[in-house]
């Protein structure tokens, strides 16, 4: 399917490139389908998770991955007006409940009960290691397993996540047949703070 087939089916719109960009945070992008694919099928996110999309932009990856596993997603973005047009999309999604948006800095967003956190490249490796602090401080408050899982990550991203002294490496799904080039960086990487 084409991304406005998927668009289509899940009743959104979030084809195209929009540069609100700053020192600490990218454009927004939105995660290729086929990855997003990958990600439902691969068993890392499921029905009982609760998932965390930073940096997500108009909901492309809340939508689908709420619609594919039927988890709970919150989409959070430093863009109002990204959040704008993600809420115009939840009120077409038919979605229910299981998608909430909020417009705030990532290394700001207080964790609630979310399990499962992915990132395309949403921020600098700055604002990514304040993130990494924040949510080792809540598995530390209410140790459970947190998945984080990182779609097309930067050297500086995997360094963090190497350095964290709680996670370790879980998994990681390749993505490089899904696109013409081969490309080592495409991929989703999975790394786990465990329970205690």
């Amino acid at each position: 399917m084409t991304e406005r087939e998927w668009d289509r089916r899940l009743h959104i719109r979030t084809i195209g490139r929009e540069d609100e960009s700053n020192a600490n945070y990218s454009p927004y992008e939105p995660t290729p389908y086929p990855v997003l694919q990958r990600l439902a099928d691969s068993g890392l996110v499921r029905r009982k998770d609760w998932l965390l999309d930073y940096g997500c932009g108009k909901g492309r990856a809340a939508f689908f991955m709420a619609s594919a596993v039927g988890c709970r997603v919150t989409g959070i973005d430093q863009s109002q007006k990204l959040i704008e047009i993600a809420k115009e999309n939840l009120r077409s999604a038919r979605l229910g409940d299981r998608v909430t948006l909020s417009c705030c800095l990532a290394e700001r967003y207080e964790i609630q009960s979310e399990n499962a956190f992915f990132f395309f490249n949403p921020f600098s490796e700055k604002v990514f290691a304040g993130v990494l602090r924040r949510l080792e401080r809540s598995w530390m408050e209410a140790p459970r397993a947190l998945t984080l899982l990182c779609y097309y990550p930067s050297e500086a991203y995997v360094r963090c996540l190497d350095a964290a002294e709680h996670a370790f490496r879980l998994d990681e799904i390749d993505c490089g047949d899904l696109f013409s080039k081969n490309n080592p960086r495409e991929r989703i990487i999975a790394y786990r703070f465990d329970g205690r």
